[in-house]
């Protein structure tokens, strides 16, 4: 049985970030690929935090209700439908990588959901985890790598 999978064109799982999707490039969201979702799943949730931030986990992205069809998230891109949570920057988009020193991994989050979720645009990646609890049919992460020059 094959399970669900998220990778990146743009760095392999466990390999560096580049630059153009951090603080000190474009800070634009890195193009996602996702395949193998269960026929089951009625949505998709995306979490992407830094668990190595020297104040505890910093999240950088949050995003619910992706269409389960859903195969790739473009560059810099928002599938339609889909809605972003609050993340720690205080801003409902994507917020790349910026580590104040050393090498930090970004754990991209991927979640097949047997249900859509009814969350405020406020909603942040604890909101967001406390919906999904008892829906996740699936789960899957990338892992990347960050540190600035």
């Amino acid at each position: 049985m094959s399970t669900i999978t998220i990778s990146s064109p743009a760095f392999k799982h466990n390999d560096h970030i580049p630059a153009k999707y951090t603080c000190d490039g474009a800070d634009v969201s890195p193009p996602l690929l996702i395949a193998n979702v269960p026929p089951a799943a009625k949505s998709l949730a995306l979490i992407v935090d830094d668990p190595d931030a020297p104040a505890g986990t910093w999240v950088h992205w949050v995003l619910w209700n992706i269409d389960p069809k859903t195969t790739d998230l473009a560059e810099n891109a928002v599938p339609s439908g889909a809605q972003q949570g609050l993340n720690d920057f205080r801003s409902h988009s994507y917020g790349g990588p910026c580590p104040p020193s050393g090498t930090h991994r970004y754990f991209f989050k991927l979640y097949a959901l047997d249900s859509t979720l009814t969350l405020g645009a406020n909603s942040t990646k604890a909101a967001l985890e406390k919906a999904m609890k008892g829906h996740i049919l699936a789960q899957t992460e990338l892992i990347g790598l960050y540190k600035r020059k």
